[in-house]
């Protein structure tokens, strides 16, 4: 990249939630300019009456969400419900960087795809979760990405439950069966459409269970990661919960202890596949995760545990579903991709109280 060079960038899904928190980070990216935003429902609208928000964006026009619009762009962002990235992706150039934050492109197999969504698999585009160890060696993914000019970015709740577990099943300190994860949402991971079950006075006060009994679509997509982490099949249990608050993710995971696997070597495990890491941290022990400390960053906090008594691993982690589990972690394999700093435009703190 030349001295002075900034990338220009498309956002489609811009009124959204995923797509204005992609537009929030790059409001302060000193290398990324935003140069459209588009939606469908929204088109012809001001940005600011829509996401407020975003001062410095404020007064661009929201402009229809099509190939022509996306194409001319240095890097496209697809904030779209599923099934509906593979159409427009097919049709930009292939020197431009695509992020697709939909799931079109996150699964390698299609009869996983068609079990779980709806119409034709599009084919696997690498992961955008780079410090997901990928194998036993404890390579990780955030080779693939160097240079990577289409990216796929996990789900919110994999994002969480693939950083659980990967260290684990990769160093062989659990088994790979009888995992179960459970994880608790906020509301803004359910999008942002009017829906009766996420108004104020349903929500407020209530936790509630859903996709209960293997049904979650997010299940195949962490099935995958870990098998890629372990070089094994993997089979889990995964149950999501809606909790009452606007952001973040509490994801507990736990797993059968392999044999000579002590507490010890399991916390050296997590440290080591971490230290490196600028936004994942291994706490200190006492110290357990807690979302509102991860708000609005791309920050992931996790804490581990041995229960002797039940011969199980357990390890929390928090996340913010919009933040590291959507755009920031968009943001972050965008900049490895062109050869930035991956923290660039992403050294956001957590909020408090």
């Amino acid at each position: 990249m030349l001295a002075g060079m900034t990338y220009t960038a498309a956002v489609s899904g811009a009124t959204g939630y995923a797509g204005g928190e992609v537009l929030r980070l790059l409001a302060g990216h000193p290398e990324i300019t935003v140069s459209t935003v588009t939606g469908h429902s929204t088109a012809g609208q001001r940005l600011g009456a829509l996401q407020p928000h975003l001062r410095a964006l404020a007064d661009m026009e929201v402009v229809e969400t099509t190939p022509k619009n996306l194409s001319g762009h240095d890097i496209v962002f697809l904030a779209l419900p599923h099934g509906q990235s593979a159409e427009i992706a097919a049709q930009l150039p292939e020197n431009t960087v695509v992020v697709d934050a939909g799931a079109d492109h996150r699964l390698e197999s299609s009869e996983a795809w068609g079990a779980f969504y709806d119409g034709d698999h599009a084919g696997h585009w690498p992961y955008g979760l780079p410090e997901l160890i990928i194998d036993p060696s404890g390579a990780k993914q955030r080779q693939k990405l160097v240079g990577a000019t289409r990216i796929a970015v996990p789900g919110c709740y994999p994002t969480g439950s693939l950083l659980a577990l990967a260290p684990a099943v990769a160093a062989g300190l659990v088994k790979t069966r009888d995992i179960v994860i459970v994880s608790a949402s906020g509301t803004s991971g359910a999008g942002k459409a009017s829906k009766p079950h996420l108004l104020g006075a349903e929500v407020m006060g209530s936790m509630s269970p859903y996709g209960v009994g293997g049904g979650h679509r997010h299940t195949p997509e962490i099935e995958q990661g870990l098998g890629w982490a372990s070089g094994q099949d993997v089979s889990i249990s995964f149950t999501p919960t809606l909790a009452p608050m606007p952001r973040g993710i509490l994801t507990t995971a736990t797993a059968p202890l392999a044999d000579g696997t002590t507490f010890e070597s399991a916390l050296k495990a997590y440290q080591d596949a971490y230290a490196d890491e600028p936004f994942i941290h291994v706490l200190p022990q006492g110290q357990w995760p807690t979302t509102k400390s991860v708000v609005g960053s791309n920050h992931v906090t996790l804490q581990l545990a041995v229960d002797a008594h039940a011969n199980r691993l357990i390890v929390s982690v928090v996340l913010d579903n919009l933040t590291k589990g959507t755009a920031g972690g968009a943001v972050q394999s965008v900049n490895i991709a062109l050869g930035l700093d991956e923290t660039t435009g992403l050294q956001l703190q957590g909020l408090a109280p």
